[in-house]
Parts: C-alpha cells; structure tokens; sequence
C-alpha cells in the first residue's frame, strides 16, 4: 500500500535535515565523475573557529611592549615557551604540530585579516564572513555555495560540497546548489536505511510537480549519495594517530573521504569555543592544541597518500579579540584577526604580512591589513580556478603568487 501523505509528512523533518539539494542533479552522474578526474584535482578545506579566536594569542607578537602593556597577565611571555617564527612573532605554545609543518614549509600566515566598518555580534560577522558580502549587505548564499552554482568540475554532484557536521552552514549554500551535511558517511547511510525513508525514495510521486513530489526526489537523492559516500569511503581507513575529539574525528573522516577518493572538490569543518571572556589562557591553549593536532594528524594523513600537494587548508574565525585584556581575564569581541593556510602546494610559505600595527588601533581594535574577500579570491580563481568576480559579486585584488 502506497505511503500515506500523513506518514510522509512525519519524515520531512528528517528529510530536510539529510539533503540540502535544491536540484536533483544525477548524483551518480559518471560524466561528472571524469570531469572532476580531468580538471586539477584540487580540494579546499575549510576550518572554522567559532568564537572569534584571539589572533594575538594565537600569533604572538612577544617582543612588541605594547602587547605586554595591553595585556599585564593574559600576555604570553616568551620564556612560557613560544614557537618563534619571523617577523617578530610566534606561534602559542600549545602548537607544536603546526609549528613543525611551518619549518617545513607547508603553512602560512596572514595578519590583520578583516573588512571595513567591522560587526562585532557573533553572527552577523559570521554571517558576513560566510557569505563574503559587505557589513552592509545581507546575502542568503555563501562564498562557497555560490562557488558550487558555478560551472565548475563536478558541480552538479550533490556531494561535490561535504559539511561534516550534522547541520549546513551558509557558507555551503547557493542559489542553485547546495553542500551536503553529514558526521560520517556510515551514519548517514544508516539513517537512509530506515523502513520508511527506504519505502519513499523507492516510490515514484504523482503529485503533479508539488512540493511532496520534491520532497519525494529529494529523498531518492539522498538515498544515492549516502550509498555512494558509504560505498566508497570503505576504500581508505586511516593509520594515524588522531587526538580523541569531535573536531579530530571531523578531519579525520574528511581525510578518509579525501584518500578513499570520493570526487568532492570542498570540504568544511568547525571547531568551536573561542569566545574567551573569562580565564582565556587555559581554554584557548587547550583549544589550539586541539587545532593543531588535529591539523598536523590530518597533513600526516594526506602526505602518505599522496594527497597533500592537492589539498589546500583555511583556518579562520569570524572576529579576533580587543587588543587590551578584561577585568576576567579575557578579552572581548574585536575586529581584524590572522588567517593560516596549510597545504603542500602553498607557492609563498611563511609569514606573508607585517604583525598587527598595535600603535595604531580603532577604538582599541585592530585595523584590518587584508580584506578577507581578497583571500576568497586567492583561492577562488588560482586555487580552484573559478571566477573569483562573479562569485563575490565584484573584483577584489587578489594575493599573488600564494598558490
């Protein structure tokens, strides 16, 4: 007996969490799989750091006194074990990892990233960096959804974006396309497996092109892509060592689809925690150490496959901190912040911009060096080799020479 309309209607929440497809794009589309074979190949890892992150404490100024003046007890002194770089900076104590693929010429530094007329509310500057817009503008897609709407290799693959997560974030979203959402391809098979949602994808609506006939193809959809993803993933399953955290188990999944060869061309994945009013020193060290393990565990893994020189790593935040401490111990939402960059294609390695100009402040906060659209477009057109204009709505001038 056909499904009820009612029984339907029960799986919708289910079904709009599993697939965030607005077109049903073949997702087994063999064709799309040799263009991606044919075009370079390059991947894109984004790494979020929700909270806005302290990028002073990340990227340690430690032989400017302002710094120390500014921040009497929360400022890291250098004899507490800063891994110096150049330029008059230095990596947090707690990365090690990351530190070790710094000498070896796999990461590199931006300071002062932001956008004029900075919003320090969470998710309005989320918000802004995820869609790419303007503080002014108010835009429902993201940077790299609007990067899958485009005619790139593989587009019209509904795995081409993978959120390892169990939600979408904006920046995955497009006007036409979307990324797809998952914690891992198993679970997210096994959730496509239940009785009903089998039943529904297997049955052919006659609804006249409604939304429950959509709904009805968007479950097919999802139904394909979790056996392709689950199939697939089983090619490669990881040796190395990763830390035992959600964020770890995130790239570790990524690295595993990235080496079992699944033909996705964007990947994302967010670490939270950053927002470090109180007592920040032992929560943002305990944090970083996590990011850079995980990092340094996840470059371990690409290099043994042989996928590291293919992949490239973003780290940003939405905001960095106030360049003063707190009567806490912490510091509050600022503006400018660094961004890193990991990959074994990197062409300029290092630190790429002066340190934050701490003599010069807006209110207190940071002025921005680089706009971080500049960044997308870097990665966008010679990363990726997109059209970095159209996507971001106009041109922004790009960093050359970086990848």
């Amino acid at each position: 007996m056909p499904t009820s309309r009612r029984d339907f209607l029960k799986t919708s929440v289910l079904a709009s969490s599993l697939l965030f497809v607005p077109k049903f794009l073949h997702a087994l589309d063999r064709q799309g799989l040799t263009r991606m074979r044919d075009s370079n190949g390059r991947r894109l890892v984004v790494v979020q750091l929700g909270g806005g992150n302290d990028g002073l404490n990340t990227i340690i100024p430690y032989r400017n006194d302002l710094y120390y003046n500014a921040r009497p007890t929360l400022g890291i002194k250098p004899q507490s074990g800063i891994l110096t770089l150049e330029k008059d900076l230095g990596f947090n104590p707690a990365m090690t990892r990351l530190k070790a693929l710094y000498d070896e010429g796999h990461v590199a530094v931006l300071n002062s990233v932001g956008y004029p007329n900075p919003d320090r509310s969470h998710f309005r500057s989320m918000d802004i960096w995820q869609s790419g817009s303007a503080s002014d503008q108010y835009v429902a897609t993201g940077w790299l959804g609007r990067y899958l709407d485009s005619n790139c290799p593989g587009c019209e693959l509904p795995y081409n974006g993978l959120e390892v997560d169990d939600t979408l974030s904006l920046a995955m979203k497009g006007n036409v396309r979307k990324g797809l959402a998952l914690k891992n391809p198993e679970k997210f098979h096994q959730i496509t497996q239940n009785q009903l949602i089998a039943k529904i994808s297997g049955e052919k609506a006659n609804t006249g092109g409604s939304e429950l006939d959509y709904l009805y193809k968007t479950l097919t959809e999802t139904a394909s892509s979790a056996e392709y993803l689950y199939q697939t993933s089983k090619v490669y399953k990881s040796g190395v060592s990763y830390p035992n955290t959600e964020f770890a188990k995130s790239l570790k999944t990524t690295a595993e689809l990235i080496n079992s060869g699944i033909e996705s061309r964007v990947f994302y994945v967010s670490l939270s925690g950053f927002d470090t009013h109180v007592r920040q020193q032992e929560q943002q060290a305990k944090l970083l150490g996590n990011l850079s393990e995980s990092l340094g565990a996840f470059a371990e893994d690409l290099q043994k496959s042989g996928e590291f020189e293919n992949t490239l790593v973003l780290v940003f935040s939405e905001f960095g901190r106030r360049v003063s401490q707190n009567a806490s111990n912490g510091t509050d939402h600022g503006t400018a912040n660094n961004v890193l960059l990991l990959g074994g294609g990197l062409r300029q390695k290092g630190v790429l911009n002066d340190a934050p100009d701490l003599q010069n402040l807006d209110q207190g906060d940071l002025n921005y060096q680089v706009d971080f659209r500049s960044v997308y477009a870097t990665v966008l057109r010679d990363w990726l080799r997109a059209d970095d204009t159209v996507i971001l709505g106009q041109e922004f001038a790009r960093l050359s020479g970086l990848v």
